[in-house]
């Protein structure tokens, strides 16, 4: 093999942009900033990011107008064991003083 053939040069200078090429669509792919031929950043931006960040914040105070509710119903509920488990023990009391 001739390293300092035409052959040579072509396939290392190919082997490089085709690594350049990969690594930039494994980056747009994933989101992560690009860099353009000058050295600076393209960031990719999504058209409907306007919409779906209002969706998304609607949708998040609704499930925590939800939560708020589900914890006064809970709270509600322990309140009710508690009172009712004080009458069970002096039942239960009462029933083994019977016995």
């Amino acid at each position: 093999m001739n390293f300092g053939g035409t052959g040579f040069v072509l396939a290392i200078i190919a082997l490089s942009i085709g690594g350049w090429m990969f690594t930039t669509w494994i980056r747009a792919k994933h989101g992560y900033p690009v860099e353009n031929e000058w050295g600076g950043t393209v960031h990719r931006t999504d058209p409907d990011a306007d919409r779906k960040i209002k969706l998304l914040t609607d949708d998040n105070a609704k499930l925590a107008s939800q939560i708020g509710r589900l914890e006064e119903r809970i709270s509600v509920l322990e309140r009710i064991a508690t009172e009712n488990y004080g009458q069970a023990a002096q039942l239960a009391d009462q029933i083994d003083r019977l016995r």
